[in-house]
């Protein structure tokens, strides 16, 4: 089985998971990790069906070594509530593994450097949706989209739907931007339903597909 299998079972998934929040423990793939207290690989359930990502760890991410748990993480909780989710029912987690200093936006090497790992996650777990926290988590999905125009509304992006939001930050920071937030998330259970709605007609269609014949090969007169 490979990391992208929907079959992968459940504890497959939480251990590779496991390797590679050790692998983020050690990184020294980029400068972060010289200023950063601890990295922050994400947590969650193994098998959600949702998953959100951020940009970087904060002040007290980089503390805990855990997402989303300030100021920015409590409004999370909220919007997860508003929907009937819990931080146990999704997983969550960064763009960025390790703190910025005085949490600068991340740089471009500084990216790069940590796709890989945010590639991994997303292949191990296989949520049917991604939801963006904020234009670098947009920007991986949607390169050269502005979150102004596209947020709240989900889009299709290989097998799953992405639901671009503002990042919860923005809202507390910026107090007319709440409302939009909480009501861009309110959009959540749709898209999970119109997600798996898509992924049953796809594997019904794959079922029904008839087996690829082989052509006949003409015998060689020896």
């Amino acid at each position: 089985m490979t990391e992208g299998d929907s079959t992968l079972a459940l504890e497959d998934r939480a251990g590779r998971l496991r390797e590679i929040a050790l692998e983020v423990q050690g990184c020294t793939k980029c400068d972060l990790y010289k200023t950063a207290l601890k990295g922050v690989p994400g947590e969650g359930d193994p098998n959600a069906e949702v998953m959100l990502i951020g940009e970087a760890p904060g002040f007290h991410e980089d503390r805990q070594g855990r997402p989303f748990v300030g100021a920015s993480g409590q409004f999370l909780e909220q919007l997860l509530a508003s929907v009937g989710l819990q931080r146990k029912d999704v997983f969550i987690g960064n763009v960025v593994k390790h703190r910025p200093p005085e949490n600068r936006d991340p740089q471009p090497d500084e990216i790069a450097a940590c796709m890989g790992y945010l590639e991994r996650q997303l292949a191990i777990i296989d949520p049917k949706v991604v939801v963006t926290l904020g234009r670098f988590s947009m920007n991986y999905f949607f390169p050269g989209e502005k979150i102004s125009r596209i947020h709240g509304a989900a889009r299709r992006h290989g097998p799953r739907l992405v639901l671009p939001m503002y990042h919860p930050a923005a809202a507390l920071h910026q107090g007319n931007l709440r409302r939009v937030v909480e009501e861009d998330f309110l959009r959540l259970p749709q898209v999970l339903a119109e997600a798996k709605q898509q992924r049953t007609q796809a594997a019904a269609s794959e079922a029904e597909a008839p087996a690829r014949v082989a052509p006949p090969t003409q015998m060689k007169l020896l």
